[in-house]
């Protein structure tokens, strides 16, 4: 339910002992983080939904 600006980092992804943020394509309200502290996640996964 967090409000969310267009370049926000929503999350940050480790590979390889680097660390990738994720950000907000667009405002809006962060409705759903589909994904949890330890997933693997693959090119493609849905992370957020920003509505």
């Amino acid at each position: 339910g967090d409000s969310v600006a267009d370049g926000d980092t929503l999350v940050i992804l480790e590979s390889m002992k680097m660390e990738i943020p994720v950000v907000a394509e667009s405002a809006g309200v962060l409705a759903r983080l589909a994904v949890n502290e330890g997933d693997v996640v693959q090119e493609g996964d849905l992370i957020a939904v920003i509505e």
